[in-house]
């Protein structure tokens, strides 16, 4: 990387100064903060920095949450700022989501005095430590003077090789030191460098185990977002003719409609993604991790196939799959560009004519029709969905609480543009949905934005309403209103016969919605939804709609925990 400053004369700042201009140089102008007594030199210091927008979020969570949401669409860092001490803290479980899911993100907290370091000071806690199981890497700056080689180091490793969150911990004194700064520093850390172009022969290694394959199966994961893949992803399967299957992250990588996609595959995929990947001889997997939410029980998972890994991250491979055939690392995006000149059309008539059966057989309207009657004659959640994306012709971007809601949503909001669906995967972090459609909406607000969450994990981070009122941010609220925390009263029925601590008294959410001054609306009948819909979508701000839908839906198919995808079932 090239110095970025082209500053020739020798200025002084102050740290805050140093850091505010390192967001600016590197083309970041949001921060999503919450101010507190360690940071407050920062935030005096921001009033002269009117290029920065700072969203005040109500809750440090809700800054993290944000700062992914922002980072997603951007498909570059976001931003968080927290104090030190229980403002750190509370950022941690959005830190932990980035990391889980691989979205680049700088986490900036405050410190005590570097002179009360380790004397249990006020809101003193060991950041440093806190962090470091969920983040790239982690800072702690002590000195003005290290701020501009850190933020230079915290951006190139949080955007390259596999993205993530990095955390910088500076103390109160760095950011009122005054120091001579020029510029930022070239990048040099020779301990980290990430292979972008995969080995030659391991690509024709993958041209030639496709060919001698009966039954292949590409498995597209949410690598192919981060390398922004997607053409060279759907160029791969057309010249290959290999079926496909996305996981929950990878979803709208493929066109939804698209004759080789087989929809989303793992605990609530579609049957035929589950029983094609279960019987295949070749797995490809392009950028996903093998998850045990899409492998299901890994002795059944491997016991017949092959596996083809692309991955950026060395040490994904094998480290669930074992045995991998041809390992290929190296950015997704660059492996693809440099495989497809050797590729070649392959047929498989059988296996494709074996994957018709069970797509005509195991439809997901066969599904949804032998589950009606668990709604108990209320309206049910997937019609909901499916009128969400009949109103908005799957063009909006989508971001779902974890749960039950999180798993109607995969299945029926057919996103038409790539990157669109932006869900909490590997740490399933409930709470997550508002705040992340929030960080969205900043990134695009051009584009359409809407959160769906239970009625369990909204109220986890609701107060971020009132942040959507100041700020003029236009999300569009949905809550799927059951009164339980539906994914657990589900797992509890079908595993343990019986429901305990799942029954949720509920508020008010629109007298809720209307104190927060939110257009609020309430539906109970699928004609109710999609009105509400349309009006929801004709008011420029955000809005709110509760939606009432059936106490005990299932949502199927499923994939029961321990079994194998071939025992995915489609009903009670």
């Amino acid at each position: 990387m090239k110095n970025i400053s082209n500053n020739t004369t020798m200025k002084r700042k102050n740290g805050s100064e140093i850091l505010l201009e390192s967001l600016l140089a590197h083309g970041e102008k949001t921060i999503f903060g919450y101010p507190g007594g360690s940071v407050i030199p920062l935030y005096e210091t921001m009033r002269s920095y009117p290029q920065i927008n700072h969203i005040l979020v109500r809750h440090e969570q809700g800054a993290a949450f944000a700062a992914n949401g922002y980072a997603r669409i951007n498909r570059k860092a976001g931003v968080c700022l927290a104090t030190s001490g229980p403002g750190a803290t509370n950022l941690l479980t959005g830190v932990a989501d980035a990391y889980m899911d691989s979205i680049p993100m700088i986490v900036i907290t405050g410190q005590v005095f570097s002179t009360l370091l380790g004397t249990d000071a006020f809101q003193e806690i060991d950041s440093l430590g806190v962090f470091l199981p969920v983040v790239k890497h982690s800072f702690s700056v002590t000195s003005a003077k290290e701020i501009a080689e850190t933020m230079t180091k915290a951006f190139h490793i949080a955007n390259t090789g596999r993205p993530g969150p990095v955390h910088v911990d500076i103390t109160k004194d760095a950011f009122l030191e005054m120091v001579d700064f020029d510029g930022f520093p070239d990048v040099n850390i020779p301990s980290y460098k990430p292979t972008i172009t995969a080995n030659k022969k391991q690509l024709e290694k993958v041209v030639k185990t496709i060919a001698e394959a009966k039954r292949p199966i590409a498995i597209i994961g949410q690598g192919t977002h981060i390398s922004h893949a997607e053409k060279e992803v759907l160029a791969f399967l057309e010249k290959t003719g290999i079926p496909c299957t996305e996981t929950l992250l990878g979803l709208s990588s493929v066109p939804h409609n698209h004759p080789q996609n087989l929809g989303m595959l793992g605990m609530h995929g579609t049957v035929p993604a589950n029983y094609a990947v279960h019987n295949a001889d070749l797995i490809i997997s392009l950028g996903s991790r093998f998850d045990d939410r899409i492998t299901g029980k890994l002795s059944e998972f491997t016991r017949l196939a092959k596996f083809i890994h692309f991955d950026i991250d060395p040490a994904e491979i094998e480290k669930n799959v074992k045995e991998v055939v041809v390992p290929v690392v190296g950015d997704l995006k660059v492996s693809l560009e440099n495989t497809l000149p050797l590729l070649q059309k392959t047929e498989f008539p059988a296996w494709i004519k074996q994957i018709e059966g069970w797509k005509e057989e195991y439809s997901m309207e066969n599904v949804r029709e032998l589950n009606k009657e668990k709604a108990g004659g209320k309206m049910r959640a997937c019609k909901v969905i499916e009128i969400l994306k009949e109103e908005t012709e799957g063009n909006a971007i989508v971001a779902p609480d974890v749960g039950q809601n999180q798993m109607w949503t995969a299945q029926e909001y057919k996103a038409n543009i790539t990157n669109s669906l932006l869900f909490s995967g590997g740490l399933g972090a409930m709470g997550c949905s508002l705040p992340t459609a929030m960080g969205a909406k900043v990134a695009a607000p051009e584009r359409e934005v809407w959160s769906i969450s239970g009625d369990g994990g909204f109220q986890m981070n609701l107060q971020e309403m009132m942040t959507l009122v100041q700020e003029g941010i236009a999300v569009k609220i949905m809550v799927l209103n059951n009164n339980y925390l539906g994914m657990v009263r589900q797992w509890q029925e079908m595993f343990e016969g019986g429901y305990s601590y799942v029954d949720m008294q509920n508020p008010d959410f629109i007298k809720l919605a209307e104190a927060y001054g939110i257009p609020t609306f309430k539906a109970s009948t699928e004609e109710e939804t999609r009105e509400a819909i349309k009006k929801c979508r004709a008011i420029d701000g955000p809005t709110f709609i509760e939606c009432v839908i059936g106490k005990e839906e299932n949502i199927f198919p499923m994939v029961p925990q321990a079994k194998s995808l071939g025992d995915t079932q489609i009903s009670e």
